[in-house]
């Protein structure tokens, strides 16, 4: 089968298309045909290797220990192993599986959960890393509670555009979204209160206030926190520029004051994963697929995704 690749840090280029085996089947495990992948931060960013302080956390100080790349999944179910009784061969499904930037992935099956039917495979691909980051930092970190007014700080990218849907569907009586001006239409689609294009309003400078931010493109957390209400949260989902540091900063600010700072890394399960296919069943929830690209031209996708001006999620096709 054909899989991408990496043996080294680098660029995009230094993806490659091989020719390998097609995985082993485990007990606990099942044989997926790979229709579509979708690509993470979590994918393009430690491709590089920067910044070399966090090498021990992506598996390797000279080299990355792991080369298959992907992780975000959906296909066709192709063998189960003698384990698994919830999927059989013939089964549409999306979750997680190591190495899905390839034909053939084998993960472990409560990883896994029916596609729902009204989502085509490239949809159903883009939904479970960015939807399980957003649900959880809506719900789990931030404390979701009917009724709140929500900020959400980049709402055009994969997971900010399932934040501005969660936040809705998870009861918040407000939601205000944040983005560039070339995702304002795709963000206001969503369904948000208000949408703000950062290049004409900075919005940091508004008598607003919200119970919950969730910080999905590196804002100053010092400026954040001035929109809060007493005892509001920001959870902090991503940084574009330097992840590391903004960590670090959303650590020393959650000291500070009776304000919650919270930063997190998804925990992809089953039960959320099977929560959102029933959301997006239900229509409550839409995938937003940008580009796709076919396997070979994996390498273009990342640098797309790396550009930050996606409109959604990339995906890949196979």
């Amino acid at each position: 089968m054909k899989a991408i690749l990496s043996n080294r840090y680098g660029p995009p280029e230094v993806l490659e298309l091989r020719e390998v085996e097609t995985p082993a089947l485990a007990p606990d495990r099942v044989l997926l045909r790979v229709r579509a992948a979708s690509v993470n931060a979590s994918d393009y960013r430690p491709l590089r290797g920067t910044p070399l302080l966090a090498r021990p956390m992506m598996g390797g100080i000279r080299r990355p220990k792991e080369h298959r790349r992907g992780a975000d999944v959906a296909g066709v179910v192709e063998a189960v192993g003698a384990e698994v009784t919830a999927l059989q061969p013939g089964d549409e499904v999306f979750g997680t599986g190591l190495g899905s930037f390839a034909e053939y992935v084998a993960p472990l099956a409560d990883r896994l959960v029916p596609k729902p039917a009204n989502l085509s495979f490239e949809e159903a691909a883009a939904m479970p890393v960015a939807a399980t980051t957003a649900l959880q930092a809506l719900r789990d970190h931030g404390a979701l509670q009917p009724g709140a007014r929500v900020l959400v700080n980049g709402g055009g990218g994969g997971v900010g555009t399932f934040l501005v849907q969660l936040a809705r569907a998870l009861g918040a009586a407000h939601v205000t979204a944040v983005c560039g001006p070339h995702n304002v239409e795709i963000v206001r689609a969503l369904g948000p209160d208000r949408v703000v294009d950062y290049s004409r309003e900075d919005f940091t400078a508004t008598s607003d206030r919200y119970d919950l931010i969730v910080d999905n493109a590196g804002r100053s957390i010092r400026k954040l926190r001035r929109l809060l209400v007493p005892g509001g949260t920001i959870v902090v989902v991503g940084s574009h520029k330097n992840p590391l540091g903004h960590i670090a900063s959303a650590f020393v600010q959650d000291k500070l004051g009776r304000q919650k700072v919270a930063f997190f890394i998804a925990k992809l399960n089953h039960d959320d994963l099977a929560f959102l296919a029933e959301l997006a069943a239900a229509g409550t929830i839409k995938p937003v697929v940008d580009r796709t690209y076919p396997l070979a031209e994996t390498a273009a996708a990342y640098r797309y995704a790396e550009t930050m001006h996606a409109r959604g999620k990339v995906v890949i096709t196979t």
